[in-house]
C-alpha cells in the first residue's frame, strides 16, 4: 500500500477491501470513500506482551485501524513526513514518529539493551527516546515524522555512520548501534552536554536523520 506524497507534510494512501493500515490517532486529515477508523488498544500487531512492555515504559502511542475502500490523507502537527518502503527488512523507529504504515507489516517492540548491551540502555536515557523502540518488518510502506525534513544516509561495512542522537529518526537493515563519547568540536564551541555523545551505526542498511535536534 504505497503512500503518495501530497507535499512535504501530507501523504495520501489508498485503502481497498481486505486491506488494513494503522495510523497515529489524530493523523487523519481528510478521506474519500467508505473508510472506517477504529481505536486499536494493542498498537497494531505487537500482541499483548508488546503492549504491556510499552505501557510499563510509558511509551505506548495510540493507533487507529484504518479499513474500507477509499483514499485517506494523513499529516500531524505540521511535521515533515518521510515515506520508507520496506522490502522484507526491518525498520527500527520510535513509536511517536510513526504517522501511518501498512497493516501487512509485522509490528514488534525491541528492548534497546538488546542492541549494544548497557550502552543501548544509556542511549535511551540520554536521547529521551526511552528503553524500547518499535520494529516494523516485511514488505510495505511506512510514513514517519520528523522536524525540518529527513535525509537518508547509507550504512556499509566499510563506512559506518555517526549521528547526533537527537537527530536520529529511524534505521533499517542489518545494523548495529552503540553510543560513544564524542568529545570534540561541539564541546569546544559551547554546545550542550547532549552533544557529548554520538550514535554509531555499522553494518549494512540506512539511517534517517532529521534536520533538527528537536523532539516531537
Amino acid at each position: 500500500m504505497p503512500f503518495r506524497e501530497v507535499n512535504s507534510k501530507m501523504v495520501e494512501a489508498t485503502v481497498g477491501p481486505g486491506q488494513k493500515m494503522f495510523s497515529q490517532r489524530g493523523a487523519m486529515l481528510a478521506y474519500k470513500g467508505e473508510v472506517s477508523f477504529t481505536p486499536n488498544i494493542q498498537g497494531g500487531q505487537g500482541g499483548l506482551m508488546s503492549m504491556i512492555g510499552r505501557r510499563v515504559a510509558n511509551e505506548a502511542t495510540p493507533l487507529m485501524t484504518v479499513e474500507g475502500s477509499g483514499t485517506v490523507m494523513f499529516g500531524h502537527g505540521g511535521h515533515h513526513i518521510q515515506v520508507i518502503n520496506l522490502q522484507g527488512d526491518t525498520l527500527y523507529v520510535e513509536a511517536d514518529r510513526l504517522l501511518a504504515f501498512d497493516g501487512s507489516l509485522q509490528q514488534g517492540t525491541m528492548f534497546m539493551g538488546s542492541q549494544g548491551g548497557v550502552m543501548g540502555m544509556v542511549r535511551g536515557q540520554v536521547t529521551g527516546q526511552g528503553l524500547f523502540t518499535t520494529t516494523l518488518k516485511g514488505h510495505g510502506a511506512v510514513a514517519v515524522m520528523a522536524h525540518g525534513g529527513v535525509i537518508e544516509l547509507p550504512i556499509t561495512p566499510q563506512r559506518p555512520v555517526h549521528v547526533d542522537p537527537q537527530a536520529y529518526v529511524a534505521h533499517h537493515g542489518d545494523v548495529r548501534n552503540k553510543l560513544s563519547t564524542a568529545l570534540g568540536w561541539r564541546d569546544m564551541v559551547g554546545r550542550g552536554s547532549g552533544e557529548a555523545f554520538q550514535l554509531e551505526l555499522s553494518g549494512q542498511g540506512a539511517v534517517y536523520v532529521q534536520a533538527s535536534e528537536e523532539k516531537l
